[in-house]
C-alpha cells in the first residue's frame, strides 16, 4: 500500500503559521478531524499530549511527528502542514520544526498502516526531501513529492551484501512504536552502509517486531547496538559487544553509536554474569542513585495506595469507641484499615526487591524480597519471628545487600560446568542468596532498629523551634529540583516518616506536601499578577499549573524554572520553605502520602494547613515578580 493512501489532500495545509506547540497541535487534530479520521477529537488529543509527555515527538532538522494511538481514531491516517517561519516544537536541537506531520493510530486491528507510515519516517531522514516538502507551493506537488521519494526508495530496497566486513545488528523501540522506531532504525541502516557496515535492525514497533532477528544472525555479527526507550529482552545478546542508547541518539548520531560498536563490552545477561555493558562511565553514587530510584518508584503506588486508605480509615472511624483501636473500631474503618494495611505492608519488601533487581537482574528480586521482608519483621538470631523492626533504613540495606549478594553468588558459579547454567537463577541463586540476606538482615536489625528509635527519639524530642527548622529544611528541598534528587530525598524521608504511625511522623509528611505544593501554584499566581515577567506561551500555560499544584504534581513549574533558574528557583525554595515551617508550627499533620487537595479531609489543622498553603505560595509569587526581569513581548 502506497504512503498517499494514508492521506486525504485535505488533510495537508501549506505555508501555515503557528504560534507555539500547542496550536500546532490543535491545528493538526483539526485536520484529523476533518477528514473523517476520529470519532473523538477530545479523547485523541489526550492520547498525543500523553505521548509528548514522554518526550517531545520533534525529532530536530525541523521535523516534528505527533502521533497518537487511540480508541478515539476512527481510521488511520496521516495529515500534515508546513511552516515556513517555523514552530517552537521542543526539539532536541533547538531549532524550531517547519514540517509536521501527525499519525493517527487506531487501537486493535490489523497494524498494516503502521508499516506504511513507518516508510514515510524514514524518507523523512533525507533532508533534501523535507525540504522539497516544505517548498511545495500546491497540495498536488506536496502529495507528488511523496509519491517519487516513495517509488525511488522501493526501487532501492535491497539487502546488504553478504562481503560486507563488519556486521552489525540492532534493535530500535521507543514507548509508542510508531514514528521513532522506524526513524532511529532507518538512520542506523544509512549511516551503516556509508560506513560500509552490514546492518540488520529489529524495529519493536507498536504492531509487534519487524525484521526480528534469528539467533544466527546475532552469532555472526560483530557487535549490538540496542537504541530503545523501554525494556526489551536482553538475554539473546549474552556474550556480544552491546552499546546501549536511545531512539534519540540513534537519529541525531548514528555515527558515534556505530563506531562505539568495535570497543563496547560485552554483555553479560542475568543467567552468565554481571552487565557491563556501556556503563563504565558511570560514577558510583550516579548507579547507587540509579539503584535507589529503582526501588522508591517501584515502592511509591504500595505507599500512596495504602497509606490513602488508611488515611480513610481514620477519617470513617469514630476515636471515642476504643482510642487504642482508633481506625478499626467501626466495620468500614476496619475494611479500609486493612485493606491499606495490607497494601502499605509491601512498600519495604518492594523497596529491597527492586533494588536487588536494579544490581543483579532478575536473579536478584527474590533474595531483595526477602531482606526487605526481614527488615520489616526485624528478624534477629534471637528472635527469628520478629524482634527489632528496621524499616525503611534496613529495607535499604537489604537491598543493595541482596543485589551484591546475588552479583557475588554469579562470580562464584562462574567455575561450574556448562550442564548446571539452567538451575543457577531457578534454584542456587534464591536457597543461597536468601540463606546470606537472612544472616545479614539478623545481625544488621538490631543495630537499624536502634538507629530507627534514635531517630524517631530525636524527632519527638524537638522543641518547636527545631520542628519549624525541619520544615524550612524539607519544604525548601521539594522545590529545589521538582522531580529531581533533593525533591525524591525529602518525599522519601517523608514517606519514611509515616511508618512510624505517630504525630511526629504525619507532621513531616505534611511538611513535605505543602512544600511540594507551593511551587506550580506560585507560578500560576506569578503568570496573573506579573503578566509582563512572563512571555505569550508562560501566560497561557501558566493557569493550568494551579491544577498540578493542587494535586501535588511539584514537575509543573520545571519548565518556568528551566527557563530562568537563578530567579525561579529560588524564589520557590523561598515560599516552599516558608509554608513547610508554617505547616509544622500550626502542627498540622497528613495520614496520606500523596493526594494534594483530595486529601485535606484527613489532615489535621486543615485551615491553619490551608494557611500555610497560601502564604507560602504569595510569598514565592511576589518574590518571583520582584527578581524576575520584564520580559519583551
Amino acid at each position: 500500500m502506497k504512503i498517499s493512501e494514508f492521506i486525504d489532500p485535505r488533510g495537508i495545509q501549506l505555508g501555515v503559521s503557528l504560534a507555539d506547540q500547542n496550536e500546532a497541535i490543535d491545528k493538526l487534530i483539526a485536520l484529523h478531524e476533518a477528514v473523517g479520521n476520529l470519532n473523538d477529537a477530545a479523547a485523541f488529543k489526550t492520547a498525543i499530549l500523553e505521548r509528548e509527555a514522554k518526550g517531545s515527538t520533534a525529532i530536530g532538522n525541523g521535523i516534528a511527528v505527533p502521533h497518537g494511538k487511540s480508541a478515539a481514531v476512527a481510521k488511520a491516517g496521516l495529515v500534515g502542514i508546513t511552516c515556513p517561519d517555523g514552530v517552537d516544537y521542543k526539539a532536541l536541537d533547538g531549532k524550531n520544526s517547519d514540517l509536521l506531520f501527525m499519525i493517527a493510530a487506531p487501537e486493535g486491528g490489523a497494524d498494516t498502516h503502521l508499516e506504511v507510515l513507518s516508510k514515510l519516517m524514514t524518507m523523512l531522514m533525507d533532508a533534501s526531501f523535507c525540504k522539497k516538502l516544505v517548498a511545495a507551493k500546491t497540495v498536488d506537488e506536496f502529495l507528488g513529492f511523496i509519491d517519487e521519494k516513495e517509488a525511488e526508495k522501493d526501487a532501492s530496497q535491497s539487502t546488504v551484501a553478504a562481503s560486507t566486513s563488519k556486521k552489525l545488528v540492532a534493535v530500535t523501540a521507543c514507548p509508542t512504536g510508531i514514528a521513532h522506531t522506524f526513524m532511529a532504525a532507518e538512520a542506523l541502516e544509512l549511516k551503516a552502509k556509508e560506513l560500509g557496515y552490514g546492518i540488520k535492525v529489529e524495529k519493536d514497533g507498536s504492531g509487534g517486531a519487524k525484521d526480528v532477528l534469528t539467533s544466527k544472525e546475532i552469532e555472526e555479527a560483530d557487535a549490538v547496538i540496542i537504541a530503545c526507550d523501554k525494556n526489551i529482552d536482553m538475554q539473546r545478546f549474552h556474550g556480544k559487544k552491546v552499546v546501549m542508547a536511545s531512539t534519540k541518539e540513534a537519529i541525531h548520531s548514528p555515527e558515534t553509536l556505530i563506531e562505539k560498536a568495535d570497543k563496547a563490552s560485552v554483555y553479560q545477561h542475568a543467567s552468565g554474569g554481571v552487565k557491563v555493558a556501556d556503563s563504565s562511565n558511570e560514577s558510583v553514587g550516579r548507579k547507587i542513585y540509579k539503584h535507589l530510584m529503582n526501588g522508591v518508584s517501584h515502592m511509591l503506588p504500595f505507599v500512596i495506595g495504602g497509606g490513602v486508605l488508611i488515611a480513610i480509615a481514620f477519617l470513617l472511624d469514630d476515636y471515642s469507641i476504643d482510642p487504642s483501636n482508633f481506625g478499626s473500631n467501626t466495620p468500614v474503618a476496619a475494611w479500609f484499615k486493612t485493606i491499606g494495611g495490607g497494601a502499605f505492608g509491601f512498600m519495604l519488601p518492594i523497596l529491597a526487591g527492586f533494588i536487588a533487581m536494579s544490581i543483579a537482574d532478575r536473579p536478584g528480586l527474590a533474595v531483595g524480597f526477602v531482606g526487605g521482608y526481614l527488615a520489616s519483621t526485624g528478624a534477629t538470631f534471637a528472635a527469628p519471628g520478629g524482634d527489632i523492626p528496621s524499616a525503611f533504613l534496613g529495607a535499604l540495606v537489604a537491598g543493595f545487600a541482596a543485589g551484591y549478594i546475588v552479583l557475588g553468588l554469579r562470580r562464584v558459579c562462574e567455575v561450574l560446568p556448562a550442564s548446571l547454567e539452567g538451575i543457577k537463577p531457578v534454584f542456587i541463586y534464591p536457597l543461597f542468596g536468601t540463606l546470606l540476606i537472612s544472616v545479614v538482615m539478623c545481625a544488621i536489625n538490631p543495630i537499624m532498629g536502634a538507629l530507627n528509635s534514635g531517630l524517631t527519639s530525636l524527632l519527638e524530642g524537638m522543641g518547636t523551634s527545631s520542628m519549624i527548622a525541619l520544615g524550612i529544611l524539607l519544604g525548601a528541598m521539594m522545590a529545589t529540583d521538582m522531580g529531581g534528587p533533593f525533591n525524591k530525598a525529602a518525599y522519601v524521608f517523608g514517606t519514611a516518616s509515616l511508618a512510624a504511625a505517630n504525630e511526629t511522623g504525619w507532621m513531616i509528611m505534611a511538611a513535605v506536601m505543602v512544600g511540594g505544593m507551593v511551587p506550580p501554584i506560585a507560578i500560576a499566581l506569578a503568570t496573573i499578577f506579573f503578566p509582563k515577567k512572563f512571555t505569550e506561551n508562560e501566560r497561557k500555560s501558566g493557569p493550568v499549573n494551579f491544577i498540578m499544584g493542587f494535586c501535588f504534581i511539584t514537575e509543573g513549574a520545571i519548565p518556568f524554572a528551566a527557563a530562568d533558574p537563578l530567579r525561579v528557583i529560588p524564589s520557590l525554595m523561598v515560599g516552599s520553605g516558608l509554608a513547610g515551617a508554617l505547616s509544622m508550627a500550626f502542627k498540622c499533620t497528613l495520614m496520606a502520602p500523596h493526594g494534594g487537595i483530595f486529601v485535606f479531609p484527613v489532615v489535621g489543622n486543615v485551615a491553619l494547613y490551608l494557611v500555610a498553603l497560601l502564604v507560602g505560595s504569595a510569598a514565592s509569587c511576589l518574590l518571583l515578580g520582584i527578581l524576575k526581569k520584564n520580559v519583551a513581548q
